[in-house]
């Protein structure tokens, strides 16, 4: 698919009908921050696989569609047609069903799993619609939730436990997280909110190149796609390894 100018975000699509859903579900990002509820799951000295894929699918309804939903509510920063009892439906769905399946885990692995629970249904809703004055919605909380939170909360669910190897992954998590959101941030802005980029680079040689928001752009989208593939098949790898 051509690269155009217009779209909020690198993955998504034209408006309307189908195409709306795919770039709610924000996929590279989606299965990017999935991967990290792998590498959680993997450092467990035992993968119970039932355990994995019901973390797996109460991200995927939390952080995946609910997540998504508020922040397309909060401004429609992908400009979907999407209505907005839709996109609360949703949400509610989305959010409802992953604390079910955290409750499931909380009688099944440990009832500590509730703080969970209750962390994770906070930042779902404290961070996409802003709530507290925007104060979490921040790069630092953007790592912790998105990068740190995945991996702890996959670990527990194996093991009942938390240990330091599981703080550290999540710790490196963060930090990928945090890279990962000071590339996407000026991209974002670039592709939502400036209207016209004018400039050249002036080399030693006296040449010029054409500076616009394309070119400024490719660098940061280019290393996005790049990370969201290397960060999926690192957890598939690690994952492998374990069951194999």
């Amino acid at each position: 698919m051509p690269e155009t100018r217009d779209r909020p975000a690198f993955y998504a699509l034209s408006p309307g009908g189908w195409r709306d859903y795919w770039s709610l579900l924000h996929p590279p990002y989606t299965l990017w921050h999935l991967s990290y509820v792998v590498i959680g799951a993997a450092l467990a000295p035992r993968i119970r696989v039932g355990w994995l894929l019901e973390t797996l699918a109460a991200f995927l309804l939390a952080m995946g569609l609910a997540a998504h939903a508020l922040d397309e509510l909060n401004g429609r920063p992908l400009r979907t047609r999407i209505p907005d009892r839709v996109l609360r439906a949703i949400a509610m769905v989305g959010l409802a069903s992953a604390i079910g399946l955290g409750i499931h885990g909380a009688f099944e692995v440990s009832p500590w799993l509730w703080a969970f629970i209750v962390t994770g249904a906070f930042l779902v809703v404290a961070y996409n619609l802003e709530l507290c004055g925007g104060v979490i919605h921040s790069d630092l909380w953007f790592a912790l939730a998105w990068g740190a939170f995945p991996v702890l909360t996959a670990y527990f669910a194996q093991t009942g436990t938390i240990r330091i190897e599981a703080v550290l992954a999540a710790a490196a998590c963060a930090a990928i997280s945090g890279g990962q959101r000071a590339l996407s941030t000026p991209v974002r802005r670039l592709r939502r909110s400036v209207r016209e980029v004018h400039g050249e680079l002036v080399l030693d040689d006296g040449s010029t190149e054409p500076l616009d928001a394309t070119s400024i752009r490719a660098a940061p989208e280019t290393a996005l796609r790049w990370f969201s593939v290397a960060m999926l098949l690192l957890a598939l790898a690690l994952l492998v390894a374990r069951l194999v």
